[in-house]
């Protein structure tokens, strides 16, 4: 059964929104990093705007990226959307329409590995709500951006969590694997 891994970058002050703010952060270690993250998966579940914003991006980088940007092409992509169509996901992805609860317990009963949840703020947000997010990963960037898009609003959904690990970065930056705590 797979398992739904949230990873998101932020600030120290809770921002998600357009991370070009963690570029100084950005090492072979960070690469590395991620590299093992997006290998340990079989699968992307995307908010329709970083769906978007990444499919835009990503078929452009083979060459620049190599098998990071392969791998990122060629994993299948879910995006759980009442305003995109099929038709319009053209980077290898399928639009759920569904019942998002129906729809994310269907993809881990379908995968084995990790389904990676990349940034995807009110999507992170629903699946949290909802009880299916497996690990959220925060990759804690040591900037304060002061205004923007955070990932936990007020209002967002009280739930409890335990840190499992952590990894910390030469730069600063550290990622905080948090995993449900009612799931010991």
């Amino acid at each position: 059964m797979g398992r739904i891994v949230a990873l998101t970058y932020l600030s120290l002050d809770g921002v998600m929104e357009s991370p070009v703010w963690t570029g100084p952060y950005f090492n072979a270690d960070h690469a590395k990093y991620a590299h093992g993250r997006l290998f340990a998966a079989d699968a992307l579940l995307l908010g329709r705007t970083t769906y978007e914003g990444m499919a835009a991006a990503w078929p452009r980088m083979e060459e620049s990226e190599g098998e990071f940007a392969v791998r990122m092409n060629a994993l299948p992509k879910y995006v759980p959307s009442t305003t995109l169509r099929q038709e319009q996901a053209t980077w290898n992805a399928t639009v759920l329409t569904g019942d998002l609860a129906t729809e994310a317990a269907a993809l881990k009963e379908r995968h084995t590995k990790d389904i990676l949840v990349y940034g995807s703020g009110e999507l992170t947000l629903s699946l949290i709500e909802l009880g299916l997010v497996d690990e959220l990963k925060l990759w804690l960037h040591p900037v304060i951006v002061g205004k923007g898009k955070r990932l936990f609003p007020e209002g967002a959904p009280a739930t409890n969590w335990r840190l499992a690990a952590t990894h910390a970065f030469a730069t600063g930056a550290v990622v905080l694997d948090y995993r449900p705590a009612d799931r010991e």
